[in-house]
């Protein structure tokens, strides 16, 4: 006589993968998208991004857990910190 199938072995489910971050940013400066690109030294602990268009670069403190991601989105909030108080006026256009 034959055994009966377990039905444990049909409903184990596959583990997914993670979504891939991005890795190509655009720059806060330029605006050209897919522009910055991010570079990590872990033995330094040391992290840049910087714009390929326009030369801009940030460099920041790394760790063990840094991704990409993690150093645009520092450059990103510095630039916010830095234009706190700016006081942005659209040129007046005189017609002569």
């Amino acid at each position: 006589m034959g055994k009966r199938k377990s039905r444990t072995s049909k409903s184990m489910a596959t583990p997914r993968k993670p979504p891939k971050l991005d890795t190509e940013f655009t720059c806060p400066f330029c605006g050209h998208s897919d522009a910055v690109w991010c570079h990590i030294d872990r033995k330094d602990r040391i992290a840049k991004a910087a714009c390929r268009i326009c030369s801009e670069n940030y460099f920041t403190s790394a760790h063990a857990l840094t991704e990409a991601v993690d150093v645009y989105s520092e450059w990103i909030d510095a630039c916010e910190l830095a234009n706190q108080g700016v006081r942005r006026c659209r040129p007046c256009l005189v017609k002569a």
